[in-house]
């Protein structure tokens, strides 16, 4: 917090896509200042619910495979835990028992010994790549590889492993799908194509191609990606989240260590340096999302209000119609007394009417200092 008591994400509203973690993503936004607007792109299946895992089981079960992948932990404990309420958990440890168990990480590694296995080997990287070259340098010709996955496998593993010549059994745990409930998500669609939105933040490459696909759907796809361009920012937790954004020329803001965490520091960072500043009437004015800084104080401002200031500042100092200004506002119709009452209602959230002048029978216009007007004039 600074010393006006308000966080560096104040003023700004920022979209959540996670399903997981959602709860805490919002709490971080929100105790930096941030409005959430929260909208799962996915929904994540329960492994006992999973009529496709308990197929998947079944087939390894009938089929011992010569090789097993472990990922994750909380995927291995998932997939043990549903095969036992299934009745099938003996069955099941049986058969990792009889294939070579390959561990991604420490934590899939732990997993395996808590429930009673030994892995064959673990990368000292945790990284899916070092068990590719692994399995690849064994040769893989002729055998049958489980892959136990936490959501999508890494781009190319899989191929990679059949173009060698495996037969791959694909075990997806915890498996996303689209949202049962698509209200939340359209609306941070069209949040995001009005600019109501400063940030939508992703934390996977499912749930980033899950609102693109939505968009589609709705013939929404190429406001939002003009918007995701341009406008609002597009906040990824890391490279692997973003692909799916930056196959579609969106750049994206991605923090250095892929966490909750540090991607919140990011668009700390981000937002505010994307904010329009200003000196009006003596005064600092900052121009946020959904609010203005005045000399540091956070004044909320409603959306017509934001409208009118934005196509003010557009050309900060100059005199814009009050027809120009009606174009602005959203939904106002044809009648110039919107403008007036919105006009009315913005300088009353500012608190300092002087900020912005009456032109009489012209219109208005902010009262950029002299000393700023050069530098302002072509904005």
């Amino acid at each position: 917090m600074d010393a006006h008591g308000h966080g560096p994400l104040a003023g700004f509203t920022i979209g959540v896509t996670a399903a997981r973690r959602a709860g805490e993503l919002g709490a971080l936004l929100r105790h930096r200042g941030g409005a959430v607007v929260h909208a799962p792109a996915l929904r994540i299946v329960p492994p006992a619910e999973d009529t496709d895992l308990l197929a998947a089981t079944r087939e390894l079960i009938d089929r011992v495979p010569d090789a097993v992948v472990a990922t994750t932990a909380v995927g291995l404990r998932g997939w043990i835990g549903a095969a036992g309420g299934w009745g099938h958990g003996e069955e099941l440890l049986s058969c990792l028992r009889g294939a070579e168990l390959l561990a991604r990480g420490p934590g899939a590694e732990g997993a395996l010994r808590a429930a009673g296995l030994t892995e064959a080997w673990s990368p000292g990287s945790a990284s899916m790549a070092g068990v590719l070259d692994r399995l690849l340098g064994e040769g893989v010709e002729g055998r049958r590889i489980a892959v136990q996955l936490h959501g999508e496998p890494p781009p190319g593993f899989v191929e990679a492993l059949r173009a060698g010549g495996a037969e791959v059994v694909v075990v997806s745990v915890h498996r996303w799908m689209p949202p049962e409930d698509l209200v939340p998500v359209d609306r941070l669609i069209d949040a995001a194509v009005a600019r109501a939105v400063d940030a939508v933040t992703f934390t996977s490459a499912p749930a980033a191609a899950s609102l693109l696909s939505r968009a589609d759907e709705r013939g929404r796809l190429p406001e939002l990606l003009a918007a995701l361009r341009h406008d609002v920012l597009a906040a990824c937790v890391g490279p692997v989240t973003a692909q799916p954004l930056r196959a579609r020329g969106i750049d994206t803001v991605q923090p250095d260590r892929f966490r909750l965490g540090p991607l919140v520091q990011a668009l700390c960072t981000e937002l505010p340096r994307r904010a329009r500043t200003l000196p009006v009437a003596g005064r600092r004015v900052e121009i946020r999302g959904h609010a203005v800084l005045v000399d540091g104080e956070l004044r909320p401002v409603p959306p017509a209000g934001m409208a009118l200031l934005r196509a003010l500042t557009r050309r900060p100092g100059w005199v814009v119609s009050r027809a120009d200004l009606l174009r602005a506002l959203p939904g106002s119709g044809r009648d110039e007394h919107a403008v007036e009452t919105a006009m009315a209602r913005l300088r009353a959230a500012l608190g300092a009417p002087e900020l912005i002048h009456t032109v009489v029978k012209r219109g208005y216009r902010l009262a950029l200092d002299p000393s700023a007007g050069s530098r302002y004039a072509e904005a």
